[in-house]
């Protein structure tokens, strides 16, 4: 059943011509106008857009908000295959539903969609993120999404064994497509053993050409049964089911994949039996910052120092969960809920 959880507003979108049915799904603007990418993918139905629009989107004023971001949370799905469906008219189009929202909503790349995505839909809206570089854009986000992961993990690792660091661990990445291969270069060059799982033979492929002691397995269940340290899903969500939960060997859960619990009461499960989970808006949170970035006035380096700081956010988190005696996806909730409350009451001052 679908839940609406307190979301300003949801639009519909459809335009004949082009073929276009997409969903804009604005959570909060309590923090600033709301941030999040455009999802373009064959949903069964419009029922079940409309569930993953409306979570990714309350995903994203959480991240927003552990980002240190001044913006809240919204996310938008196009309906279709993206292999057979897009067009620069079709993208456009949406482009100009994103503009008829006055900056509402700010978009952005998300699965099935590209920097040259966002250029066509820039030429309808001014309010579009993630363009490519010739455009004057910040370009694939995937790059400090990928960076934030990794220093989530390493949060992780000082926390479970010491040092943040990992040297000699054998990480598990479920997903190696556009995030998952870039954590794949960082964990390879921090001296980490990979072991890979993905639906697309050629992107395992592209990761054992970069690093040839990779280990491939069929799917996510053989990776799963593999003895693993760090388990990181990149994939699509709800990666922590209960079964998962139940069974999973791996010291650490650490990923780029949004919405990684199945539902509440999980991250208690990973809890009790000593599996340190790493709050996926948490760490993953470089895409968006990149992003956000760019409405400055892009520039790498910065985006980049900004990204680093997930490492402290996430060691802050695991202080708090031990301090409160919660999962740190509890402790992340508050910090965020908190920092939403407290910049959201400047509103009354007027200016």
């Amino acid at each position: 059943m679908t839940v609406f959880q307190g979301h300003e507003q949801v639009v519909f979108c459809a335009d004949k011509a082009s073929g276009l049915r997409a969903i804009i799904a604005i959570h909060s603007t309590a923090l600033g106008p709301a941030l999040g990418g455009t999802r373009f993918y064959p949903y069964a139905d419009e029922d079940e857009a409309l569930a993953d629009v409306l979570e990714l989107s309350r995903g994203m004023t959480y991240k927003n908000a552990m980002a240190g971001l001044d913006h809240g949370g919204g996310k938008a799905v196009i309906i279709g295959d993206p292999a057979r469906d897009k067009s620069e008219v079709l993208l456009r189009a949406y482009g100009r539903f994103v503009q008829s929202l006055g900056g509402r909503y700010v978009t952005a790349c998300d699965v099935g969609t590209y920097s040259p995505d966002m250029d066509y839909a820039a030429r309808e809206s001014r309010f579009v993120t993630g363009r490519t570089e010739a455009a004057g854009g910040a370009g694939d986000s995937s790059i400090l999404t990928a960076f934030g992961v990794f220093q989530g993990m390493r949060a992780a690792a000082e926390r479970v064994w010491g040092r943040p660091t990992l040297r000699g661990r054998r990480v598990g990445i479920q997903g190696v497509g556009k995030v998952g291969r870039r954590l794949a270069d960082l964990l390879a060059e921090d001296g980490a053993r990979l072991v890979i799982c993905d639906v697309d033979p050629a992107a395992t492929a592209r990761v054992v050409a970069a690093h040839p002691m990779t280990t491939v397995v069929e799917g996510t269940a053989e990776l799963l049964a593999s003895e693993l340290d760090v388990y990181a899903p990149c994939a699509l969500g709800q990666a922590l089911t209960d079964e998962v939960a139940a069974t999973l060997d791996a010291r650490i859960v650490c990923g780029g994949a949004n919405n990684q619990l199945s539902h509440p009461g999980i991250e208690k499960v990973l809890a009790e039996r000593g599996v340190l989970y790493a709050p996926d808006y948490v760490v993953n949170a470089g895409g968006v910052i990149q992003v956000a970035d760019e409405l400055e006035g892009f520039s790498m380096e910065r985006a980049r120092a900004r990204a680093a700081g997930i490492f402290d956010t996430t060691r802050r988190i695991f202080e708090l969960a031990e301090r409160d005696a919660v999962p740190p996806a509890v402790a992340a909730d508050r910090m965020a809920e908190r920092r939403m409350s407290e910049v959201g009451q400047l509103r009354g001052i007027w200016l």
